[in-house]
């Protein structure tokens, strides 16, 4: 007499398989995904910071750019650099790019403005030729030197996070990168940071340890300025290995900001404040047009508007990853042309240049 396997034994190879192709089907999706994420984010952040166009061309400063020396009764150069960072490879900056720095050399003619670039190769003391490079070397206060990331988070908490091989495959590793960057470098150096999309207006040294709240209850940290050593970094820094989400856009970087702030006073709610030497700036002093409402940067704006709108205001937050696709119209009334026009004339110059050679007629 045979003996016959109960039925729930003979339908397991089948739940299993079933189950088998089940996870297949979930572990390809999340790949795929993932790559998306991955690919969409490095197309993004290449272009992060980069301009609204990216000409090539060279810059001859035969007229030289008009710069004076500071004035007596102007903040004192030791309160640290100026600091850009580019964490990208590129090295063909844009239009933006070049007036974030020269309006930052500008108001800060008695400071180092320090660009760091980690498409410049290591012991390399020549710049690529490209007009961006050669219209900065007319400003005496502006190095752009390479970005030396292992040697920048050396000896900082952010070391290991760093040398773990698979970093670079997260979705959002360029912006995180960036955040990463900022924070050490006001630990260890302290000065002022920027984003490669910031217009300045006027002189920053004076607001030692900042930081902009850029909405409600939310901080950003595309403007910082510290002391060197500052409690409140070195806070930043802990928050950023212990709380690390790769997966969260912001995690990083305004989010972090704005819990270590919570924490630091404590509150549940930002507002403009000082909080224990901690100043918490009022949106209108770096970013007075919200990210929500970037369009406006491109909309007519009267002069009496643009006086009104920065009465207040240190530097432009421009918010380059939203509008990086839109086109800005040169020579127009519009609040991105007039600030280009006044707080960076030599950039503003060379879009003029550039903008007249495509609207002539082919020979």
């Amino acid at each position: 007499m045979m003996l016959r396997m109960p039925n729930s034994l003979l339908k397991l190879p089948r739940v299993l398989l079933s189950h088998k192709h089940r996870a297949l089907f979930i572990l390809t999706l999340t790949l795929v995904s993932f790559a998306y994420l991955t690919l969409y984010w490095r197309i993004t952040e290449d272009s992060y910071g980069s301009g609204l166009y990216d000409l090539p061309g060279e810059f001859n400063c035969a007229h030289s750019v008009p710069f004076s020396l500071p004035n007596a009764g102007e903040p004192s150069p030791s309160r640290g650099n100026v600091f850009f960072v580019e964490t990208s490879e590129r090295t063909n900056p844009g239009y933006l790019f070049s007036c974030s720095v020269e309006s930052a050399a500008r108001t800060h003619p008695g400071t180092s403005v320090v660009v760091l670039m980690k498409g410049l190769a290591k012991g390399n003391a020549s710049l690529p030729k490209h007009w961006v490079f050669s219209l900065l070397s007319c400003f005496p206060n502006v190095e752009i030197r390479p970005l030396d990331l292992p040697e920048l988070f050396s000896g900082t908490p952010l070391k290991k996070w760093y040398l773990w091989p698979l970093r670079r495959w997260e979705p959002y590793f360029l912006p995180v990168l960036s955040d990463a960057c900022r924070i050490v470098l006001m630990w260890k150096f302290g000065g002022i940071y920027l984003d490669t999309d910031f217009i300045v207006l006027r002189n920053l040294q004076n607001l030692t340890n900042s930081l902009g709240i850029q909405s409600e209850d939310e901080l950003n940290g595309a403007f910082l300025s510290f002391k060197p050593k500052h409690r409140f970094m070195a806070l930043c820094m802990k928050d950023f290995v212990k709380n690390y989400n790769a997966w969260i856009w912001g995690h990083q970087g305004p989010h972090l900001l704005t819990r270590v702030f919570k924490k630091w006073c404590p509150i549940r709610t930002i507002q403009s404040m000082s909080c224990k030497g901690v100043r918490a700036l009022d949106p209108e002093a770096v970013y007075p047009i919200p990210w929500q409402d970037w369009k406006k940067l491109f909309e007519a704006t009267s002069a009496s508007e643009l006086h009104k709108l920065l009465k207040n205001t240190y530097a432009v937050h421009i918010w380059n990853q939203m509008n990086h696709r839109t086109r800005l119209e040169i020579p127009s009334q519009a609040l991105l042309a007039q600030l280009y026009s006044q707080f960076c004339p030599a950039t503003y110059a060379k879009m003029k240049q550039d903008s007249q050679e495509r609207s002539r007629p082919a020979m």
